[in-house]
């Protein structure tokens, strides 16, 4: 990019990351709330800390953190309670990556979708395996996708409460 400097090279770089972290609040490849606040500390550095400091990286840094927490408990934990077992929730985890993997071809939506299907059609694979009942594996999938939907509310809100306080800095 001819006629750039490497201060809007590295910020363009920043609104990448958060634009890719913004679409991984819902796609369950992408760390989405990490990615937002790298974005942040990339653009903040670009930036030499003058419009975003190190407080509002931090504070951008704890909310990512806790949106990561949020993420793992809910939908580990309301799994757990709808009677998924571990090995269940790892058939969910890597379901989900050859789901995603193997729908990869239709861009985003593909992959999205991809992992959805994957981590349901593995988690109830593993239950109905290991229970031998259908009722048993669905249950335990519908608990996963409440955990799963709730984890996305929570990440996404949280996704724009650090997007927001970025912004609200840069713009200063």
């Amino acid at each position: 990019m001819v006629g750039l400097s490497a201060t809007t090279m590295w910020m363009i770089v920043a609104y990448v990351l958060m634009g890719l972290g913004l679409v991984g609040t819902v796609a369950p490849v992408l760390p989405g709330p990490i990615l937002i606040w790298l974005g942040a500390l990339v653009w903040a550095w670009a930036d030499g800390f003058y419009r975003v400091g190190w407080g509002p990286v931090g504070v951008v840094g704890m909310l990512a953190a806790l949106a990561w927490g949020a993420d793992i408990l809910l939908s580990t934990v309301v799994s757990r309670r709808a009677g998924a077992s571990w090995y269940a929730i790892l058939g969910a985890i890597v379901g989900g990556v050859v789901g995603a993997l193997v729908l990869s071809f239709i861009p985003v939506l593909g992959t999205l979708l991809g992992a959805l299907v994957g981590a349901v059609a593995g988690m109830w694979g593993v239950e109905y395996w290991r229970k031998g009942s259908a009722e048993a594996a669905t249950t335990a999938v519908r608990g996963y996708l409440v955990g799963v939907l709730s984890a996305t509310v929570v990440k996404t809100l949280i996704a724009f409460l650090m997007l927001g306080i970025f912004a609200f800095q840069a713009m200063r």
